[in-house]
């Protein structure tokens, strides 16, 4: 379906591709944060937002920020992402959010429409997992919400507060923002659930909180080939007893109103040995809710699981922990609104939904109003070199973005914070 868009969805497509040949060549689609390779995908990234007449400069959370001057002194309309990746699978998830951000500030340039608000474009440090071992590095520092002894990890030789100076941040500069009226980031959903059922744009109303727990199984070691079948006490047995449980938990509670996943992404054994019964077995759940509720109902079911498994197994529960717990972040009810109207001016059909995954929007509605746009990724894959989202459908979400701001622009300031969802 052709549609008569206010963004050009060839500049959008020569920016991705730019940064995109910017990766390890070996390892596409990589960029990760602090290396040098991340630094000239910045390089490249200032250079469109000087070319696009934006202010640039480095904040002292190491974030790059665009400015847009506005008229009226309303304070801040923020648009951004993330322009690092994971290891061999990041060619759009992040950096369609960027690029989207800066065709927006193009956009409104080539219609002539100066807003009242200052509009500022970021490529915000690090969102994904970086070699210190933690994300969202610039957006929990823009924040606030970044713990100061963050700035002590090491990896490769430097220290986090090293790599933020490599940037060009300040790591013991002042944090926090006050002054933002309200932040929007576009994002591939990295789900199915928009290809399946073949809508548009979806708009985000929550990012899941996410929970990891770990588990720790103590058996006993003894001879694989002489140790009867009744007489072990195996760790490994017990442990994949419990894998099966949680998976059997997590899928009942998914069947509830709400969103809910859970997976162990992480499972070792001691000994490792192939003649020796398994002594230690270790496991991490990532669980992640929009539910609260849910959440603590996920914990308690585990806790039964476990204590269960491991009476009939004979092996000792040596530990059951809650190693991090974020809980979910809603999106600005009025935000979500205003999206879903531009949207519709551009007829694209729309949808709400969860984010499973986590953000840098999570922690700027900390400070700020914030929603999030999402567009179709080929078969929901993401984090994968085979990661795709089709021009057509990142620029009309582009557009919707562009529709927002204007929207979000003519607002009073009370009414952007209003926890409703009446357009007015």
């Amino acid at each position: 379906m052709k549609r008569n868009l206010p963004v050009r969805p060839d500049r959008i497509e020569s920016d991705i591709d730019a940064l995109a040949a910017i990766t390890e060549p070996d390892r596409p689609w990589t960029r990760r944060a602090f290396s040098p390779l991340y630094l000239e995908g910045r390089d490249y990234l200032a250079r469109r937002f000087r070319e696009a007449g934006l202010e640039v400069r480095i904040d002292a959370a190491g974030n790059l920020i665009g400015r847009r001057p506005g008229k009226a002194g309303k304070g801040t309309i923020m648009l951004g992402s993330h322009s690092d990746t994971v290891p061999a699978g990041g060619r759009f998830d992040g950096i369609a959010g960027v690029v989207a951000a800066l065709e927006v500030a193009r956009a409104l340039d080539e219609a002539g429409i100066v807003l009242d608000h200052d509009l500022e474009i970021v490529d915000f440090l690090a969102e994904e997992v970086s070699i210190f071992g933690v994300s969202c590095i610039g957006s929990r520092g823009m924040t606030g919400a970044r713990p100061s002894d963050w700035l002590e990890r090491q990896a490769d030789g430097m220290t986090l507060a090293d790599g933020i100076r490599g940037v060009g941040g300040d790591p013991v500069g002042t944090s926090g923002r006050a002054d933002i009226a309200a932040f929007l980031e576009l994002h591939i959903e990295q789900g199915p659930v928009l290809e399946t059922e073949r809508i548009d744009i979806g708009v985000v109303t929550a990012i899941a909180g996410i929970t990891r727990i770990e588990i720790r199984l103590d058996g006993r070691a003894d001879h694989a080939g002489t140790t009867p079948m009744g007489a072990r006490r195996d760790a490994l047995a017990a442990a994949a007893r419990i894998v099966h449980g949680i998976e059997d938990v997590a899928a009942a509670l998914a069947r509830g109103p709400s969103h809910f996943v859970a997976t162990v992404g992480e499972f070792s054994i001691e000994p490792n040995a192939a003649n020796v019964v398994p002594s230690h077995a270790r496991l991490l759940i990532d669980a992640r809710a929009e539910d609260p509720a849910v959440m603590l109902e996920f914990r308690d079911a585990i806790a039964e699981l476990c204590a269960t498994v491991c009476d009939r197994a004979g092996v000792a529960l040596a530990s059951l922990r809650t190693i991090s717990d974020n809980p979910a972040t809603p999106m600005a009810a009025r935000c979500v609104a205003l999206l879903e109207a531009a949207a519709a001016d551009v007829g694209a059909t729309t949808r709400r939904m969860v984010s499973g995954a986590g953000h840098d929007a999570a922690f700027l509605a900390r400070v700020a109003p914030a929603a999030m746009v999402f567009i179709r990724c080929t078969g929901g894959r993401s984090h994968a070199p085979e990661e795709w989202a089709d021009i057509d459908d990142i620029a009309l979400g582009v557009a919707t973005l562009y529709n927002a701001v204007i929207l979000i622009d003519r607002q009073p300031a009370r009414d952007i914070a209003d926890n409703t969802d009446n357009i007015r």
